[in-house]
């Protein structure tokens, strides 16, 4: 798969957030957008800015779900915050029923989603994101099929 791809560079945290509160925004219920990159690079910041991007409310902590595997909010559009960084097999996610969160009413946004990518639709978004230093992060954001190439089109024009 190809997908349509672009670079970005953000300089601190904050514009991860920011960047991801902005991602958030296109995003719409059944999408999934899946995260990798190494501990530390950036993911839960990006998370938290597709959380409020979503809707979620400010009284709720975005916080990264390693022990419980799937945190669930609400939002205008509810935000399905997976963390696979403990998982070892896929009959992990078959016990939570990964299913129903990938064709539900809200989007799915999944930390350390190498761990599945085999389990994850052919249309969704990747996004590899890599520590450069000093609170500098090096973003790849691919779209897989018609909508997710029609998001990366748009921030190719904010970018």
């Amino acid at each position: 798969m190809k997908g349509k791809r672009i670079k970005i560079e953000l300089k601190s945290a904050q514009a991860t957030f920011d960047f991801g509160e902005l991602l958030g925004k296109y995003l719409v219920a059944g999408d999934i957008v899946a995260l990798i990159g190494d501990l530390g690079a950036g993911k839960t910041q990006l998370a938290k800015g597709l959380a409020r991007g979503l809707g979620v409310p400010e009284e709720y902590y975005i916080t990264s779900p390693t022990y419980t595997i799937i945190n669930e909010y609400p939002g205008t559009t509810p935000f399905y915050h997976f963390d696979l960084y403990r998982v070892e097999e896929g009959s992990d996610l078959e016990d939570i029923g990964y299913e129903e969160y990938f064709n539900g009413r809200g989007v799915a946004v999944i930390e350390w989603a190498e761990k599945m990518v085999h389990l994850l639709p052919e249309d969704r978004m990747e996004i590899h994101i890599v520590h450069l230093g000093e609170g500098i992060r090096g973003m790849e954001v691919i779209g897989f099929g018609d909508h997710f190439e029609g998001i990366v089109d748009a921030l190719t024009h904010l970018f």
